[in-house]
């Protein structure tokens, strides 16, 4: 899971992604709820860049008296049978993530130890996204995870006993075709953890004024 990131800011939208950024601010870091930049196609294919909310249902826009589930991940298991995903997925709704880092709770210290992963050199990269539209003209998003028990460095973190899972990091040459891809069972072949020698990762503690909402998050998280 990964409930935590790092969003790049403007002027890497356009030297790296090719695309102008959206209007409106967000943030360093972006939490469940919180507004980032994502990257989506045009009808034309070309590709555009927008502001959403990192949760495929943001608390605001959940009914009043219904349950709160957190929605920042989707299963790869079940991103085509749960509501809250699957007819967006089913239609094709894909959109890149621009990111430097995303960050996990690594528990080898017998405590939970905030670590920051990426690309080596702070190399930006795109985590693959499904994201959807609502009828005020909001847009949100979600990451799709999967299993990591066997991957060499995503098993390292959450608790122990827990499944692990990773998101999935996308090649630069395959951008736009998750883009265009508007088939589910094709656009599964696009889900799978990067190569973790190709990655990078240290121990990235949060700053203290930010530890009330890591552990809020981590907790949501983790009852996915």
């Amino acid at each position: 899971m990964c409930v935590n990131y790092a969003p790049v800011q403007q002027q890497m939208l356009r030297d790296v992604f090719g695309v102008e950024p959206p209007a409106g601010e967000w943030r360093s870091e972006a939490w469940p709820d919180y507004p980032a930049p994502i990257i989506r196609a045009t009808e034309s294919g070309d590709r555009e860049a927008v502001l959403g909310s990192f949760s495929m249902v943001p608390k605001g826009k959940i009914p009043p008296g219904v349950r709160y589930y957190p929605t920042a991940n989707a299963r790869s298991e079940t991103i085509g049978k749960l509501s809250s995903f699957a007819k967006h997925w089913k239609a094709g709704q894909l959109c890149l993530i621009p990111a430097l880092a995303f960050y996990e709770p690594c528990w080898e210290t017998g405590k939970a130890v905030r670590w920051k992963i990426g690309l080596p050199d702070d190399e930006p990269f795109a985590i693959a996204g499904l994201w959807r539209p609502w009828p005020d003209g909001a847009i949100s998003f979600t990451m799709p995870t999967l299993n990591a028990d066997a991957h060499p460095l995503m098993r390292r973190f959450h608790k122990p006993g827990d499944e692990k899972r990773g998101v999935v990091l996308l090649p630069r040459d395959e951008w736009d075709d998750w883009l265009a891809c508007r088939e589910p069972e094709v656009a599964r072949t696009f889900l799978r953890l990067y190569p973790s020698d190709a990655m990078v990762a240290e121990p990235a503690p949060a700053p203290p004024r930010a530890k009330k909402i890591e552990v809020v998050s981590l907790n949501e998280g983790e009852s996915k």
